[in-house]
């Protein structure tokens, strides 16, 4: 397991004092990039290699919300590798080691020179230890989110540099950003599942479908044409 301790400043809560979104997306991405980079198998070592680890699903589970102030410390570990894939949990804890968040990922090695999956060689996974630590038990999750077919659209998003990060495309947590821009005002995630399927770059636009069912929201991000960037589902209780 690798940890970092922290404490949840004033320019990651909202109007509530709680903790957002994405500053709990950020810390748990942070995390892991860097285990990797202390590992020295980080962003500089990947690019000189002509590799990615690009996200492909998330499983978030929120217990409760991290408020100002609050001391945390955040967790990760992977726990398999098969094929082009890598599997990773996280947690984020308070200081009496009560869990705030649960979570599941799963990412796939990419030759960013080919523009393809790739299985990684021993030396791109040799310093992460599988031993010691299980995967983290949460509620079973189908491979795909399923996109309904009947759904609500919003005024399409244009990408900009603010949501770009250093693969030059959409960073994981703004995805799940804009669509939780399109929920109801007060409606507080308890858990949220996205599947990343095409990468979105600079001068996208991306048109919402919205479909809103038991209480959840399954948000879909596409192109012109339908295809589809991401889904993200968000559920309150």
């Amino acid at each position: 397991m690798y940890s970092i301790s922290g404490r949840v400043r004033y320019s990651e809560v909202d109007a509530s004092l709680r903790l957002t979104v994405t500053g709990m997306m950020n810390y748990l991405q942070d995390c892991s990039t860097f285990q990797s980079e202390d590992l020295d198998l980080g962003v500089a070592s990947l690019n000189r290699r002509c590799r990615a680890w690009w996200l492909s699903t998330w499983q978030i589970v929120v217990e409760r919300w991290p408020v100002l102030g609050e001391e945390i410390v955040v967790s990760t570990w992977p726990y398999a590798f098969k094929g082009i894939y890598g599997y990773r949990n996280f947690t984020i804890r308070d200081r009496l080691g009560d869990y705030l968040v649960k979570a599941d990922s799963v990412w796939f090695f990419f030759d960013t020179a080919a523009g393809r999956p790739v299985r990684p060689a021993e030396d791109d996974i040799h310093g992460y230890e599988l031993s010691g630590e299980e995967r983290l038990e949460m509620a079973p999750m189908a491979r795909h989110i399923l996109v309904p077919s009947e759904y609500e659209t919003a005024e399409p998003i244009t990408v900009a540099r603010h949501h770009i990060d250093t693969n030059h495309h959409v960073n994981n947590a703004q995805y799940v950003e804009i669509a939780r821009e399109l929920l109801p005002e007060n409606f507080q995630i308890r858990e949220l599942r996205a599947e990343y399927k095409k990468a979105a770059v600079l001068g996208d636009r991306m048109f919402p479908h919205i479909h809103k069912e038991d209480g959840a929201y399954t948000i879909a991000l596409t192109d012109a044409d339908g295809e589809i960037f991401a889904v993200v589902w968000m559920r309150q209780t």
